[in-house]
């Protein structure tokens, strides 16, 4: 009797009798257990999701030090990839071009670290791509030390062979220029300043005060000293090894320099001034190596360091005109 119950039916309008045997007590203690593993699946989800223990709390606060700690570092390590790389180019394009080494490879000095699978370890760690980048750089200058460094000990030993080279091929600015300030323009495409179109520009320019002492920036011999179309008053000199200089609008020539004067670098050889295709009082270098127009900024290693050597660059690439 105790598993007969009553249960009203609203289509008949009657209490009808409704046994209730054990597959009725299956099911509702199956629902029940359903809703109550559902219920906690739900609540651990939410739990896991949202709610942390203060262990996890320590965890995550660890992991987002450690991440800025390492960003920091990738800064710093891109800073000193860059200082490397105004190393490599000097390197290149200067010392070992004047001892007539050969150029090194940019994959021999950085290496292919970023096709490697040996950070492959960091991939399962919350901070793994800021490791795995960070580490990469890190071996990345580690390789471009190591090469430089190599590189150095290649060209002391080419230098101390090429002693009397070294003396002749031009290496300092030719005005005082140690603030960098007297920097006007520098080679490449420049505009001209009288047919206001743009012209390649062969040398570089030094602005300065008319009379200002121009100096010889190698040892060498005089092949020209007097006037010369366009460039005023004009000093030519051979310094041997193929390399030659020219500095032109001086206001004069140094009295008694000829053709066939020997000079030695540091030398005061002229002075600024604004003769020939000139719009002010400047100085106009050029370097020409086997007859062909240089850089100039790549052979003033004795006056800057690197930082200087950059700035210089940039100073002289800011210029969009000439004075010649």
């Amino acid at each position: 009797m105790d598993n007969v119950h009553y249960q009203f039916n609203p289509h008949t309008l009657k209490y009808e009798k409704v046994v209730r045997d054990w597959r009725y007590y299956m099911k509702r203690i199956s629902g029940i257990l359903g809703l109550g593993i559902a219920s906690g699946a739900l609540f651990f989800f939410l739990y896991i999701t949202f709610i942390q223990s203060p262990a996890e709390r320590q965890l995550l606060e660890e992991n987002n030090k450690l991440r800025t700690q390492f960003k920091v570092l990738s800064r710093q390590l891109d800073e000193a990839i860059k200082i490397m790389e105004i190393i490599e180019e000097r390197d290149d394009n200067f010392y070992r071009v004047m001892l007539e080494a050969d150029s090194i490879p940019k994959s021999m000095r950085k290496g292919t670290y970023t096709l490697t699978a040996r950070y492959d370890k960091w991939k399962n760690l919350r901070v793994g791509d800021i490791v795995k980048e960070t580490s990469q750089k890190m071996d990345v200058l580690n390789r471009m030390l190591y090469i430089q460094s190599t590189s150095f000990d290649e060209l002391v030993d080419l230098a101390l062979k090429n002693e009397d080279r070294l003396k002749h091929i031009p290496a300092i600015m030719p005005v005082l220029n140690k603030d960098l300030q007297r920097t006007a323009s520098g080679y490449g495409y420049r505009i001209d300043p009288i047919y206001q179109t743009k012209r390649f520009h062969k040398g570089m320019d030094f602005s300065a005060p008319i009379g200002t002492e121009i100096y010889a920036t190698g040892a060498g011999t005089v092949t020209f000293a007097g006037w010369k179309q366009g460039y005023g008053n004009c000093v030519i000199i051979d310094h041997g090894y193929d390399y030659e200089t020219l500095y032109a609008h001086c206001s004069k020539i140094q009295k008694g320099l000829h053709r066939g004067s020997k000079v030695q670098r540091g030398d005061v050889i002229a002075f600024v001034g604004n003769t020939g295709k000139s719009t002010g009082p400047h100085l106009h270098y050029e370097v020409h190596v086997d007859g062909q127009p240089q850089n100039p900024s790549h052979y003033y290693y004795l006056d800057l360091s690197p930082d200087q050597y950059d700035e210089m660059i940039r100073i002289a690439s800011d210029s969009g005109k000439m004075f010649d």
